[in-house]
């Protein structure tokens, strides 16, 4: 166990820029450019021209008002639809962090990508097997920080930006007259969504399992152009199998191909892409103002665990981890 930590320690020790930085940076810059954007349209007055108000009736009247008219229509709304508005907020605030979940896909893509190549074309290899340190815990090691040490901290980050975008948002509002810190405040899913976001983690390790594989063991197998390998492979598979289904006529399902193969061995770690493979429903999780509501979500991909695909990909991406454990192992540079 305590080999595990020191080996987590290096990868995050090595990995520092990209993993912890670089969300920071990014969250850092959402904040400054929504903060500025809101701090210009109240300066500016953009923000005063119109005011949409959406009643049960499906009536939408859009007048012109001032600052304090909106405040006042507001206030006029029934008890119920302001309730609902602070659900909608409650619920789906934690979507603005969704950049910061994107470009953990990409980070995390190449860290596997390099994890295990980088080791050799450098020759510090030489110096990691003199130690007392097994070549299954190291790619363990990697696998560790490609699945959950990197999603907990994007997570971490995700949720303290998204409280500083929706303080800056109903600080606005609330300076319009619009005020929603009570009943945001007073809502579950406001202190659910961060626990639901993290409840997800199980079900994104799961998925991303055979895309972590795969580039952990073309990682251990590559002397070079190990992107052209993990990338170009696929798609070359794709291409060879249409082209003989065209010419032989084997009645292949290509799309099929793409769908649980191909795009589950580049794409686990996007994610949300348990969503797209079992073509959940999109509308159920979103909210009128197309937000995603995080309990919706977070159900859903619960629910994704039945079937089958998440388990057959999962027994798979082990099984690449267990090559890559070997290739490790035995794999010699001269």
């Amino acid at each position: 166990m305590k080999t595990m930590k020191w080996l987590l320690r290096r990868e995050f020790w090595e990995n520092k820029g990209s993993m912890f930085w670089a969300p920071i940076v990014v969250g850092a810059l959402m904040v400054l450019f929504v903060g500025f954007t809101v701090l210009y349209g109240t300066a500016s007055g953009e923000f005063n021209n119109k005011v949409v108000v959406t009643h049960e009736d499906g009536k939408a009247p859009v007048t012109t008002v001032t600052k304090n008219d909106v405040g006042l229509q507001f206030q006029a709304l029934p008890e119920k639809e302001k309730q609902q508005i602070a659900s909608m907020v409650s619920s789906g605030y934690m979507a603005a962090s969704a950049p910061l979940f994107l470009m953990l896909s990409v980070v995390a893509f190449f860290y596997c990508l390099s994890a295990l190549n980088e080791e050799r074309r450098d020759r510090s290899i030489l110096f990691w097997k003199s130690l007392p340190v097994s070549d299954a815990h190291t790619v363990l090691s990697k696998v560790v920080t490609a699945s959950l040490v990197a999603p907990l901290i994007t997570i971490a980050v995700g949720t303290f930006v998204s409280l500083l975008l929706l303080l800056i948002v109903g600080t606005t509002a609330a300076f319009h007259g619009v005020n929603l810190f009570g009943a945001v405040l007073s809502n579950a899913d406001f202190y659910l969504a961060p626990l639901q976001l993290l409840g997800m983690l199980p079900v994104y390790v799961l998925w991303a399992l055979p895309t972590i594989g795969w580039l952990l063991m073309v990682s251990a197998w590559a002397k070079s152009k190990v992107f052209l390998w993990a990338v170009g492979t696929p798609l070359l598979v794709v291409v060879i199998v249409k082209w003989t289904n065209f010419m032989l006529h084997f009645g292949i399902k290509i799309d099929w191909l793409i769908e649980n193969v191909i795009a589950r061995t580049l794409f686990g770690l996007v994610p949300g892409t348990w969503l797209a493979v079992n073509k959940v429903d999109t509308q159920t999780m979103v909210n009128e103002q197309h937000t995603a509501i995080i309990g919706e979500v977070f159900k859903q991909s619960w629910m994704s665990l039945s079937s089958p695909n998440a388990w057959i990909g999962a027994i798979a991406g082990v099984a690449m981890i267990v090559v890559a454990i070997r290739l490790r192992r035995w794999k010699d540079e001269a």
